[in-house]
């Protein structure tokens, strides 16, 4: 995929931000010191009474924007995901979670692809911390056109809400005159019978190349990009699972509480089916370029690919 258009989803926020400024008078942007990294610098530019640079702490920024929904703000609070879902949890849980207050939350540098800032950096556990907050809406976009559409599903939706974008530059898979976001709905890539492939974030290009190998041995794979992972659109993962007797979970997360887990949940109830979890192994990651991280984790095309292989024995 070297000639498709790439940008990195963190570019996608910021951008989404400044043009929904426009249409929205009461959004309100605040950063922990970070706007550079998380792009939340193109806003301040455009709008700099409307942006709060809160310094590297966290839990007050997230306290801040708690206060800012009370009187009707539509604050989004951003930061990498290592710090805002992990150092801030407390105050998302009870400032934010607790009272259903409508505050986002921009989590940038999320997962293994953060690349060289090494383990401490790589958080790949914020989507289990936010799928267990009671009533927060998790979304992971796989490119530029679906976080740019994530963005603007979060200001419409009244409540908590987590975006999760990355560092790293991924294929613009998603820009197709029919493409339709829509919260809560899973979307159906590619058609197949032979196994099912689920995957988010940056994995769903990936896993789309996969695929493409897969075929070339016989291996027909129905692909679905679930870009909503709380609510997860339990309808579509049930009637892929009944279609094709076996699911694969790509995400690039731990296998514990994030993606892999929530399709298990809703599998086990509705429609016990054999699942491979892909994702990270309950492990930390460690410092490196994003790319060959990727690879080394076995999260690339080859490594998906490999991995269905072995499972459709």
């Amino acid at each position: 995929m070297a000639d498709v258009k790439k940008i990195a989803t963190r570019e996608s926020y910021g951008n989404a931000l400044t043009e929904l400024a426009k249409e929205y008078p009461n959004l309100v942007v605040l950063d922990a010191d970070l706007a550079a990294a998380t792009k939340t610098s193109i806003f301040k530019k455009e709008y700099p009474e409307r942006h709060i640079d809160c310094g590297i702490a966290e839990c007050n920024m997230v306290g801040i924007a708690a206060g800012l929904a009370a009187t009707g703000k539509i604050p989004f609070v951003s930061s990498f995901a290592m710090f805002v879902a992990g150092r801030a949890f407390e105050q998302v849980r009870n400032s934010v979670g607790y009272p259903k207050l409508n505050v986002k939350i921009g989590a940038t540098h999320a997962g293994i692809s953060v690349g060289e800032d090494g383990a401490t950096h790589q958080c790949c556990e914020d989507i289990a911390l936010m799928r267990a907050v009671p009533g927060m809406v998790v979304i992971n976009p796989s490119d530029d056109v679906e976080a740019k559409a994530a963005v603007r599903a979060a200001v419409e939706y009244k409540g908590p809400v987590y975006l999760r974008f990355g560092r790293l530059a991924v294929p613009v898979i998603n820009d197709k005159p029919d493409y339709k976001f829509e919260l809560g709905k899973g979307v159906v890539l590619r058609e197949g019978k032979d196994v099912t492939l689920i995957a988010t974030g940056l994995e769903v290009s990936e896993t789309l190349d996969a695929a493409e190998k897969l075929a070339a041995d016989g291996i027909d794979a129905k692909v679905i990009n679930i870009h909503t992972i709380k609510p997860l659109d339990e309808d579509l993962v049930v009637a892929a699972a009944k279609e094709t007797g076996k699911v694969v979970t790509i995400e690039e997360h731990s296998v514990i509480g994030g993606l892999g887990s929530a399709v298990c949940d809703c599998l086990c109830e509705k429609a016990p089916t054999k699942v491979l979890k892909i994702g990270i192994n309950d492990v930390y990651g460690e410092s490196g370029p994003a790319v060959e991280l990727i690879k080394k984790y076995g999260l690339d095309s080859e490594g998906i690919y490999a991995k269905v292989k072995e499972f459709m024995k």
